[in-house]
């Protein structure tokens, strides 16, 4: 007989939870979190002949031993486990072994509405590895910014405008040699040229200029003791962001040698113009499981461009989706910022949006739907994106201009419109079929739209 089982996973323990397909409890237990433990609970669910297991998280060690045991998984979001909790009590109360329960029971009588965990293939987890990390370390630079920002507010305000970045080379070498006014009392115009020209300066600022605006800045009033102890705070912080600025950048060379030699790689990266850390970023987070997404509804609605419909009697409403993959919706907002600014029918579709009235997070998630699209067919045909076969960009950049005998599309006209996005094959095929009396723009059959991407 069928069973189904209940992880309620912990740093230290799992509250495991198995019942048959009746419902009747066959094992109630706790496992330690280490290797016995791990070893026991698989080798339990295993004889028990489970046929799903539900947990809270999509990955982990816990679920990688699930999986390599042979067992199938579903990966339930804490919102659907926290809705189902009152289905099965009128107290409130909750516990680990009750949350264990709900999951098993989710997985009895509901295993039909969720979908099983699909593992990716060892390269993709090992590039969602480096993006991840990639992305923490960002986030831990920022916070170390933020705070030598802060603490040069507090005694020397000079340089935090004096740069146009913080964290820049440039900014961080005049830190280490001028880390408080006491440094910076002899710095001249002569020495700062040098320092300038050392560093190999690229702004357009003078050392006249930068000398002003440093002195132009407001003056603290600190002691002597308290001097000393910010100035060494500051050579701490710099030192910091400095190791941390050389390990991400090291950590963006192996991104970007991984995702050229990933089978995907090329699919994504032909959705850029020269980065490729995005790229990476949705190649991580979507993965290489094809039935993970089986539409583009469900990618949209995963990677958060697509609102959620409230509607109840006359009112009805489309909100913000709080509840998807947060670094999927930063990587499709990001490919959707940059490609507005030199895709033709990316900028139409963006500045449709504002012409809406949608503020500029809004539209770049409009965008970014419109993407997730596309994104979708190449992901699932395996084949990279090919301006040529977009439709909706080639009707869009397609020029045409009036004949007596009709419009014709003007292929020198087309192909400066659209740049690289347009090849002589396409402007040929438009002017064929001008000259069969069809309109260039004319929508293609619904059969050949889902073939173009479009």
């Amino acid at each position: 007989m069928e069973s189904y089982a209940g992880v309620d996973w912990a740093s230290e323990k799992h509250d495991v939870r198995v019942a048959d397909a009746a419902g009747e409890e066959l094992l109630a237990a706790t496992f330690a979190h280490d290797e016995q433990g791990l070893r026991s609970l698989c080798r339990q669910l295993v004889r028990l002949k489970v046929e799903l297991v539900a947990v809270e998280r999509p990955d982990g060690l816990l679920v990688e031993r699930l999986l390599d045991a042979g067992l199938r998984v579903l990966a339930l979001h804490p919102n659907q486990v926290a809705a189902a909790r009152d289905r099965f009590r009128v107290s409130g109360g909750k516990s680990d072994g009750f949350d264990a329960f709900v999951l098993c029971e989710l997985a009895r009588t509901d295993h039909h509405r969720f979908r099983v965990l699909e593992p990716d293939s060892d390269r993709t987890k090992a590039l969602r590895a480096l993006t991840r990390a990639g992305e923490d370390l960002v986030g831990t630079r920022t916070a170390l910014t933020n705070q030598l920002r802060a603490e040069l507010d507090r005694f020397w305000p000079g340089p935090l405008h004096l740069f146009s970045d913080l964290v820049s080379r440039i900014s961080l070498a005049f830190l280490e040699r001028y880390p408080s006014p006491a440094d910076a009392r002899g710095l001249g115009e002569a020495r700062l040229a040098a320092f300038l020209a050392r560093e190999r300066y690229s702004g357009r600022q003078k050392p006249a200029q930068l000398l002003a605006k440093l002195r132009r800045a407001a003056h603290g009033r600190v002691g002597e003791l308290e001097l000393s102890t910010r100035r060494q705070l500051v050579l701490t912080l710099v030192a910091t962001i400095k190791t941390l600025n050389a390990q991400i950048k090291e950590l963006e060379r192996q991104i970007a040698i991984a995702i050229r030699e990933h089978p995907d790689g090329a699919i994504f990266l032909s959705l850029f113009k020269g980065t490729v850390i995005t790229a990476a970023e949705l190649l991580a987070e979507m993965g290489d499981c094809r039935a993970r997404y089986p539409s583009r509804d469900a990618l949209a609605g995963d990677a958060g461009q697509s609102a959620v419909a409230i509607e109840s009697g006359k009112r009805k409403a489309a909100c913000f989706r709080w509840g998807c993959n947060k670094r999927l919706r930063g990587a499709f907002c990001t490919l959707a910022d940059s490609t507005r600014h030199w895709h033709p029918w990316a900028h139409d579709v963006y500045a449709s949006a504002r012409a809406r009235g949608h503020d500029h997070p809004r539209a770049l998630r409009t965008l970014g739907r419109a993407w997730c699209r596309i994104v979708w067919q190449c992901w699932q045909d395996g084949v990279p994106y090919d301006p040529a076969r977009h439709h909706a960009l080639q009707r869009h950049v397609t020029v045409t201009i009036p004949t007596p005998s009709g419009p014709r599309p003007d292929t020198g006209a087309t192909q400066r419109m659209a740049g690289a996005a347009v090849t002589r094959r396409v402007a040929r095929r438009a002017e064929r079929a001008a000259l069969d009396g069809k309109p260039a723009t004319a929508k293609p059959t619904a059969r050949r739209a889902k073939r173009q991407g479009g």
